[in-house]
């Protein structure tokens, strides 16, 4: 009877849950991921450094995420996640209240040091995670729908901070972001998540580490992730310019550019309302093909298709958003998904950090036709999703072959 009522108030609660998630992981990227777009300028001028200086710190900061990555993993597949995401709202908060002290580059590497951490505890890994400790092989509706709350996180980083920056001054916009994360998110968290410690979930799944295992299918995920968010880091630092080398503009590229954003919520409510009827490894097959085919067009038509290579571009990314939390439990089920997840997304978030510099030397080398690495990675991983194999959720933890 009490396990039954335990069942009960997690389905009653699932409205709420992914509703004050979506609402902290909002906060969580937009005052981590997204601040240096706006504030490195700033920063950069008011402690005397380098910009690059900035981006490098910031690289910094998701390798120590990437890596960071499958402890905090294991941690939510053995305690569940209220605690660890509780936790990355004080880390975040802390790192923000850092960086506006900051006086010098020791200091700006500290704080985004602090801010790689707050992030292994607080982005999607974690949250994806702490819904499949909830809700086991049930976790797509619930993270697809977390996701629909964040695609907005640079709708609101952006423009908040840069208000700020100008009314108040980018120290004071960091420590707007740190009260933001005690006041708001740490709320959120700690009272609106269940503890599922002590759930009979978590005392039939044995301790030990997964590792890798099974080796092939770890590694093919792995190459899919990494080179899609490869592509992610590459198009987020280098968008407007490769339209303007593609022949738009400067004022076209820029409005193309901003298409990616819409492009990933509604590709993520297709997802959420019409995909979520399909495989989620057939929607990441889809969501791959999409990138090369916006090559594709943009090649043929040129300067007057870059808002369609936007679109499509921004559509994949947003359901490639989604499959790096559904493809895993699809492919492996619940049982340590955090560990499985965290392994996985180290490489992508290592690829995502280098992307910018790299795809910006090719850039520099090979102009457009730079695009033919970015859609070539695209197809490789197309190909890898098509060397997985399709099975279908039964139950919270039974799966069949599709």
């Amino acid at each position: 009877m009490a396990e039954g009522s335990a069942s009960s108030n997690l389905r009653q609660s699932r409205a709420t849950v992914v509703t004050g998630l979506g609402i902290s992981q909002t906060l969580a990227w937009a005052s981590s991921y997204y601040l240096p777009a706006i504030l490195a300028d700033p920063i950069s001028r008011g402690i005397g450094v380098p910009r690059t200086w900035i981006f490098a710190a910031f690289s910094t900061s998701l390798l120590i995420a990437a890596f960071s990555g499958p402890f905090v993993g294991r941690i939510i597949d053995r305690h569940g996640g209220r605690g660890v995401l509780t936790l990355s709202n004080l880390t975040l908060a802390a790192g923000l209240i850092i960086l506006a002290g900051v006086r010098g580059a020791f200091g700006l590497f500290t704080a985004w040091a602090v801010l790689g951490a707050g992030m292994a505890l607080g982005l999607y890994d974690a949250a994806f995670a702490t819904l499949t400790a909830l809700y086991g092989g049930q976790a797509r509706g619930p993270i697809t729908g977390i996701t629909l709350f964040a695609g907005f996180a640079s709708t609101v980083s952006w423009p908040l901070s840069a208000l700020l920056n100008g009314v108040l001054g980018w120290r004071e916009t960091c420590l707007v972001w740190a009260a933001l994360h005690l006041l708001v998110g740490l709320p959120l968290n700690r009272c609106l998540l269940p503890a599922v410690h002590g759930s009979p979930r978590r005392a039939e799944m044995p301790g030990a580490s997964v590792g890798w295992r099974p080796y092939r299918e770890m590694f093919l995920l792995a190459f899919v992730f990494a080179s899609a968010w490869f592509v992610t880091g590459s198009m987020a630092a280098h968008l407007p310019e490769l339209l303007q080398r593609a022949g738009a503009s400067p004022r076209q590229a820029i409005a193309a550019a901003s298409l990616v954003g819409p492009a990933q919520v509604a590709a993520r409510v297709a997802e959420f309302l019409i995909l979520r009827a399909i495989h989620p490894l057939v929607s990441a097959r889809i969501a791959a093909a999409l990138h090369p085919i916006g090559v594709g067009v943009l090649a043929l038509m040129g300067p007057s298709a870059a808002s369609l290579f936007v679109l499509l571009y921004g559509a994949g990314n947003g359901l490639l958003t989604i499959a790096r939390g559904t493809v895993p439990l699809a492919v492996f089920g619940p049982h340590a998904y955090g560990e499985r997840t965290g392994l996985l997304g180290a490489p992508a978030r290592v690829a995502q950090a280098f992307a910018p510099l790299v795809f910006g030397l090719l850039l520099d080398t090979m102009g457009l036709q730079a695009l033919l690495i970015s859609g070539g990675l695209c197809i490789a991983a197309l190909i890898a999703l098509f060397g997985l194999r399709a099975t279908r959720i039964v139950g919270s933890d039974e799966r069949s072959q599709v």
